[in-house]
């Protein structure tokens, strides 16, 4: 027997270099017009956005059948909405959460995740923050956060209405 210590496997699909290779190759297909040009979301992106939408449908995390977390709705929202889905689509599998009361320790909430996240300002809804608390946390403002309009029902932020 040999005195090497046997060393763990390394799962390299997930190594930061290995993500930043795929992501790379996902643009430069893109840019060339690859088959993910005409807006189809590839395999892997499909799947997510499905596995996201099933989540927050049941409330419960599919590997761990837990109960999702307020932080957890806000994430899995915030990364559907930047795989292009619509916040009304969104709305259909996952209702809004009842307004919490502003109370000063949930304002102070709000906006330290904020500061850390920088979520658009139209998720905090489905964790019952209204568009009241969210001004008061200096999250959206008169004139919305970075030139945006205030929160705007059925759209995300970004996304104009065609003419």
């Amino acid at each position: 027997m040999s005195g090497r210590a046997k060393t763990a496997s390394v799962n390299r699909r997930g190594s930061p270099d290995v993500v930043n290779k795929r992501k790379a190759a996902r643009a430069f297909n893109e840019l060339l017009g690859g088959a993910s040009a005409s807006g189809k979301l590839d395999g892997r992106t499909e799947k997510r956005r499905l596995r996201l939408l099933d989540e927050l449908k049941e409330g419960q995390a599919r590997a761990s059948k837990k109960g999702l977390k307020p932080i957890e709705v806000l994430t899995r929202i915030d990364a559907l909405l930047r795989l292009g889905e619509s916040l009304v689509a969104i709305k259909k599998v996952c209702r809004p959460a009842r307004p919490v009361a502003a109370s000063a320790e949930v304002i102070a909430g709000v906006k330290r995740l904020h500061e850390a996240y920088r979520f658009p300002p139209e998720v905090y809804v489905f964790v019952g923050i209204d568009e009241a608390t969210l001004r008061r946390a200096g999250v959206v403002g008169r004139a919305g956060v970075a030139g945006r309009p205030t929160i705007r029902k059925g759209l995300p932020a970004g996304t104009a209405r065609a003419a």
